[in-house]
């Protein structure tokens, strides 16, 4: 399978150009008419895996390919996507509209974790059917947005987030709960589970005298209990990405934030996030953004 589609790509493939301040944001937001980007023969999109989340309200018949099943959309749906499972949908009828957000995870800093909900979950339910009288309040909560997005308020952003959590309290109330209770777990996923939560079990850094304890695929191994070659084995089925690359980009967000958001010395931000030298938090820093950490700090 090819490697994610980046909120870059996405941009370069929709709207042939990237936001001018899309690399100085420590999280991107926006929202998007449906109707801007489908025809009256709309061609399905690449089946992949996003670094980036999604939330969709769809009018009109459609396929949504989730991972390994095969979703009909009859009428209207609302459709949650998530970075760690590959997607594309098909338009099964001429007539399309509706609306969509894209967010990284990083918007939701310190804003609650968008995996406890189960509509981002791998063993969650992606598709969401809607009553004419539900797709309506969707239809005006995505209204707000593009309001609130066009807005200059300077708590616009926070506005926003809120807007995003309606959608996903009221999809997840609508649920029901057997639905919920019965879901089989594979041990893939369940691992992965169990691996994302240690690992954001360690975030955010709220202190420079706090130390990220669990760095490499051994150490998570170790408190998961399994052998480390079984945990590759599990994220690279569920995610496409290794233990360490998955490991890797979260160091790298909460470094963002930290050169962004506090006054720590680069020194103090490498000890916080477990690099011992200096020298090796600079290396980390430019291999996965290249920019050393003043660089960014001072962009």
């Amino acid at each position: 399978m090819e490697k994610p589609e980046t909120i870059e790509e996405f941009y370069k493939a929709k709207l042939n150009k990237v936001p001018d301040n899309l690399k100085k944001e420590i999280g991107h937001f926006n929202v998007f008419k449906l109707d801007d980007f489908v025809g009256p023969r709309p061609k399905p999109t690449p089946y992949s895996r996003k670094d980036f989340f999604k939330i969709s309200l769809i009018f009109g018949k459609n396929k949504v390919y989730y991972a390994d099943k095969v979703i009909e959309i009859k009428k209207q749906a609302l459709f949650f996507a998530n970075p760690q499972i590959p997607y594309t949908w098909e338009a099964a009828g001429e007539e399309q509209s509706g609306f969509f957000c894209v967010f990284t995870p990083s918007f939701f800093h310190n804003f609650g974790s968008l995996t406890d909900y189960s509509v981002f979950q791998p063993i969650g339910n992606p598709v969401f059917e809607l009553t004419d009288e539900q797709a309506d309040e969707f239809k005006q909560i995505f209204q707000r947005m593009f309001i609130e997005i066009s807005s200059e308020y300077v708590h616009k952003y926070d506005l926003l987030r809120n807007l995003v959590f309606e959608i996903i309290h009221k999809a997840v109330k609508a649920q029901p709960a057997e639905r919920e209770a019965s879901k089989q777990i594979d041990g893939s996923n369940r691992i992965l589970l169990l691996f994302l939560e240690l690992l954001e079990r360690q975030f955010p850094i709220e202190d420079s005298r706090q130390r990220v304890q669990l760095k490499s695929a051994s150490d998570f191994a170790n408190q998961l209990s399994v052998h480390v070659n079984h945990l590759n084995k599990a994220l690279q089925k569920t995610t496409q990405k290794s233990t360490s690359e998955i490991i890797s980009e979260r160091l790298l967000q909460e470094a963002k934030i930290l050169l962004k958001h506090t006054q720590w010395n680069i020194s103090e931000i490498g000890y916080t996030l477990g690099f011992k030298e200096v020298t090796h938090f600079n290396n980390f820093f430019k291999k996965h953004s290249n920019l050393n950490p003043t660089q960014f700090r001072n962009d």
